[in-house]
Order: structure tokens, then C-alpha cells, then sequence
């Protein structure tokens, strides 16, 4: 298997004003395609990985071979993190469904939960990542954040939502008001798609 940029389900400008056409066409063209040519090469002397898909990677990362295992973390990761990222944007849709019931339960009520993910996202030193996860055991709701291009897969969670809090992300729009950029994060996050992802667990 080659890995592959996915094509991204809009036009660069379909977020604005919340996150800008220029932000999405340098991050989906520029740094999510990098992590993509980044693995491939990572990979070309590894056969027996070049037929799993990432999430297998990346689920297992730690028991890939130390020549390459970096490079698997931080490339597949990249790839990974942005491929399930780009499909829970979208302007004006609804919280509602399974999944947002699910939310109030565990973390009681919508703003409860905005304000404690916000505070992840916030408090993720330098670059990484912000989580709603479930553990497939309990089933239960979480929130986590992630350094880098490590996912929670690596650690036995189900991602269901996560936010982008490298700087590429949102600079360009926001410069160093983090905190901005996560408040209208929260005007474009497509619940239809994290209510598909929240049935995976199910």
C-alpha cells in the first residue's frame, strides 16, 4: 500500500470566517501531504508495513522496527490525525444525536464539555492535539490531549473528536490567540460525523 492525501470533503473557504481558505489550503496542501511523502519514504525499505492501514500503524507503532518507529509515530500519526480531522469540520450543523447525549451524561451538560475540552486544547504545551475519546471497554467519554502526531489509538482509546492545536493550524487567522481559534472551533464541528464515529463504539 502507498498512503494517499485524501481529498478534502470542501473547498478551502467553506470554514469561513471561523478558519480561513489560506490556513486549509497550506495545512491539508502543504503539511498533511508532507506527513503522507514523509511515510511513504519512511517505508520503502519495510514491506511488511506497507500493507496495514495507518490506523494498524499507528495502533501498534510501538512494536514497529526502531529504525523506523519515529519516523511512524510522527509521519503516520500526521497523516492519521489530519485524516480523521478534516471530515468533523463543517459550518451550522446541529449538536445533536447519540453522541451529544452521550456528552451531557458524562460531563453534564454541552458547555461543561466545551469548557473542559477547550481547557486540553489549551493546555497542550507547544504542538499537539485536543480528544474526545471513548474507552471501548467502559464505553465511557473522555477527554484527552495528545503531544505531536500521537493519536490515543496508541493507548487503546476510540477517538470520536479532536482539534488541531499545532500552530499551522490556526496562525495565519489568529496568530497566538489560541483560545479564539478554539471558540470557533466549536461553530464548525460536523456532528453528524463525530455521531458516525460515536456509533463505532456502540
Amino acid at each position: 500500500m502507498v498512503y494517499e492525501l485524501p481529498k478534502l470533503p470542501y473547498e478551502y473557504d467553506a470554514l469561513e470566517p471561523y478558519i480561513d481558505s489560506k490556513t486549509m489550503e497550506i495545512h491539508h496542501d502543504k503539511h498533511h501531504a508532507g506527513y503522507v511523502k514523509k511515510l511513504n519514504a519512511a517505508l520503502e525499505k519495510h514491506q511488511e508495513l506497507q500493507d496495514k492501514p495507518v490506523e494498524e500503524l499507528i495502533k501498534n507503532v510501538n512494536s514497529v522496527s526502531d529504525e523506523v518507529k519515529s519516523a511512524v509515530r510522527n509521519n503516520g500519526g500526521g497523516h492519521l490525525n489530519h485524516s480523521f480531522f478534516w471530515p468533523l469540520l463543517k459550518k451550522d450543523v446541529k449538536p445533536e444525536g447519540e453522541v451529544v447525549n452521550a456528552i451531557k451524561k458524562n460531563f453534564g451538560g454541552l458547555e461543561q464539555f466545551k469548557e473542559q475540552f477547550k481547557n486540553a486544547a489549551l493546555g497542550q504545551f507547544g504542538s499537539g492535539w485536543a480528544w474526545l475519546v471513548a474507552d471501548p471497554a467502559s464505553k465511557k467519554l473522555e477527554i484527552v490531549s495528545t503531544p505531536n502526531q500521537e493519536n490515543p489509538l496508541t493507548n487503546g482509546k476510540i477517538p470520536i473528536l479532536c482539534v488541531d492545536v499545532w500552530e499551522h493550524a490556526y496562525y495565519l487567522k489568529y496568530q497566538n490567540k489560541r483560545d479564539e481559534y478554539l471558540d470557533n472551533f466549536f461553530k464548525v464541528i460536523n456532528w453528524q460525523q463525530v455521531n458516525e464515529n460515536f456509533s463505532k463504539v456502540q
